[in-house]
């Protein structure tokens, strides 16, 4: 709306606001006017056709801001200043309550009239705007609530997928590249996303795959079709059904062994050495030749702050080492090179953003060119600190021992029992995660006679970092 300067009006005697013209001015027919005098008391009232039911004949003698809901009051208050002292004021939105009950979003502009004639407060019916921001508000819930249902589909889409033990993958139509490979089949043959199907099945069996392809494109279903994979060129039973996806069409091949008693003579011994595995105190991990993990144990998925193997399998080995000169090719090449890696000192980052200093032992079948390679990680970052602190002692000593000569016998057995004394505190408040009473029980003291040796060697810092652990 275009804002009244110094626009004339006229005022009938039956108190109704005439604001057919207003010189200088063109706007549309305003939904409520009101003719208020300079303290900012209704004079006058006058209603469009839209609010002609409305009866506000008790406006009149009352204050403005009286009229509107009670956060809007000193929006009022603020309209008639303005318009008072500059002759205009800006546009503001208040909820008009009007006598019936009825409670509406309205925006005013105030205009002064000029001399002591009052001010006209002119507002428009924000209604069909608070009904499209109802609509909007309704639509974006609408949309929230099919995007959790869409999320809870896609959950209990990837539970199925991750917790079949029949390997299954999805592949693009088009590259026929692999999109999606569950646990099962990378266990089983390191089909990884990413990576090209054809050229893991046999030569000879690429082309009838190709045409089972091709007529579940066009019918929808083909009987499945024998397939050799991986190194050891095991047969596997191939079926696919065509299914839809964000990429564009895509294959859902499901893998079952020809042979079903293939694996069954040793399915009790798999299955107690796959409980040690997972047992193991040390992270374990096996890889193929290009670093994608195909099994790893529960201390590897804590390492890497991970919650299930799921996550981690398909995934390059390299995500989560992260020590420049001492990374995922560097370990491979030396594998490559004498077969076996021992110590290779390196550092992990998890998901959540921990780093831990581990060493890495690791073995590839066959020696060389291996095509799956085990890891065994071991946190050393504990070790790392008891070394630094033993290296720290011993620095201090050898200055102990330099003195020798320059300094009295009994100056240099107190200063070397102050310094093994101040290393044991210390160790102890680390066993004891700074709790004071805690680690004087550790080294046989008294609370007091620990607050003493503290105070003897200045470890004051100690005492003030860990005094609300004790309480």
């Amino acid at each position: 709306m275009t804002p009244y300067v110094n626009a004339g009006v006229t005022v009938a005697q039956e108190g109704k606001i005439n604001t057919a013209v207003i010189p200088g001015v063109s706007i549309a027919q305003p939904d409520v006017t009101l003719l208020l005098d300079l303290d900012g008391i209704i004079q006058g009232v006058t209603l469009s056709n839209d609010f002609s039911s409305e009866s506000v004949e008790e406006w009149r003698g009352r204050p403005w801001f009286e009229t509107v809901a009670d956060i809007g009051g000193s929006k009022v208050l603020r309209m008639v200043e303005d318009a008072r002292e500059s002759g205009v004021s800006a546009y503001r939105q208040v909820n008009q309550r009007f006598p019936s009950g009825l409670e509406l979003p309205m925006e005013y502009t105030t205009v002064r009239l000029g001399g002591k004639d009052g001010l006209i407060a002119v507002g428009r019916s924000l209604r069909a705007v608070a009904e499209l921001q109802a609509r909007l508000i309704a639509a974006q819930q609408a949309m929230e609530q099919d995007y959790w249902k869409l999320r809870e589909v896609e959950t209990r889409y990837r539970l199925l997928f991750d917790a079949s033990n029949e390997a299954v993958i999805l592949l693009n139509a088009d590259t026929l590249r692999i999109v999606e490979a569950n646990p099962a089949s990378i266990r089983a043959l390191g089909l990884a996303r990413g990576r090209d199907l054809l050229p893991e099945i046999v030569p000879e069996e690429r082309e009838p795959f190709q045409a089972m392809l091709q007529r579940v494109r066009q019918n929808g279903r083909a009987p499945g079709a024998l397939i050799h994979l991986g190194p050891e060129q095991v047969a596997w039973i191939a079926r696919a059904s065509m299914m839809t996806g964000e990429p564009g069409p895509m294959f859902m091949v499901q893998l079952s062994l020809a042979d079903s008693n293939q694996p069954a003579a040793s399915n009790l011994e798999q299955t107690a050495l796959d409980e040690f595995v997972d047992r193991l105190p040390d992270a374990f991990v096996v890889i193929d030749r290009d670093g994608i993990v195909r099994r790893a144990n529960r201390a590897f998925l804590d390492l890497v702050q991970v919650g299930a193997e799921g996550a981690v399998l398909g995934e390059r080995l390299g995500k989560w080492l992260s020590r420049p000169g001492a990374d995922l090719p560097v370990l491979l090449a030396n594998l490559h090179r004498h077969g076996t890696v021992r110590l290779f000192a390196t550092s992990m980052t998890g998901d959540l953003g921990g780093e831990t200093e581990v060493e890495i032992s690791a073995v590839g079948n066959p020696v060389s060119r291996a095509a799956h390679i085990a890891l065994l990680i071991r946190d050393v970052g504990r070790r790392l600190l008891s070394n630094e602190a033993t290296t720290n002692v011993q620095a201090a000593l050898a200055a102990i021992i330099e003195q020798t000569g320059k300094t009295s016998l009994r100056v240099l057995v107190r200063d070397a029992v102050g310094l093994v004394e101040r290393h044991y505190i210390d160790a102890a408040l680390q066993l004891a995660n700074g709790n004071r009473t805690a680690a004087a029980e550790i080294l046989g003291l008294s609370r007091q006679g620990f607050y003493k040796k503290l105070a003897q060697y200045e470890m004051e810092g100690h005492s003030r970092a860990s005094s609300d652990t004790d309480e």
